[in-house]
């Protein structure tokens, strides 16, 4: 895969990837295509496709929520292994080392210490109102965290001053 940048800005990112929830992809196709474009990868755009099924918690089961999913599915197009080199190949040691920091990353930062779309929307109805706003705020944290991972793991200049998220409001208040 091909990375056609050389700089990002993490916050300009977690912008795009809000924008096109709010556009009608799925937290985890938002956050597939924002990486994509904004990458400039030259990967087909069935990888947007292959995030969809990730939504409200895998198929609407409401397990582990979307953004994340999207996420981890980011960063296994960069760090990922495409052959089977048993579990102490680098590239999977690699991996499963991000996505877990991923996970961990988010669970203490969503501010409700949880993974599980039903917990994190439980007070919430599903696809309203405040429900979309808190999904598209953890879709755009996670995809400045997963810019923020890449940029520092291959080298790829972080614009942006301040290296935490954007101005954004806490979940406390959506």
């Amino acid at each position: 895969m091909t990375i056609g940048v050389t700089e990002i800005s993490p916050r300009a990112i977690q912008r795009e990837a809000d924008r096109r929830f709010k556009g009608g992809y799925y937290c985890c196709e938002a956050l597939i295509s924002t990486i994509k474009d904004e990458l400039k990868l030259d990967v087909p755009d069935e990888v947007i496709a292959m995030a969809s099924g990730m939504a409200v918690g895998a198929g609407k089961s409401g397990c582990m929520c979307g953004a994340l999913n999207g996420g981890i599915l980011a960063l296994g197009m960069f760090f990922g292994r495409t052959e089977q080199a048993g579990p102490t190949d680098p590239k999977s040691i690699k991996c499963l080392e991000l996505t877990h920091e991923l996970h961990e990353w988010f669970k203490e930062h969503n501010g409700k210490n949880a993974i599980c779309c039903r917990v994190l929307t439980r007070e919430f109805n599903m696809g309203q109102g405040e429900h979309k706003e808190q999904c598209i705020y953890y879709t755009g944290l996670c995809a400045w965290k997963v810019a923020q991972i890449i940029s520092r793991e291959l080298g790829i200049k972080n614009i942006d001053e301040v290296d935490e998220p954007g101005e954004r409001r806490k979940i406390a208040d959506i």
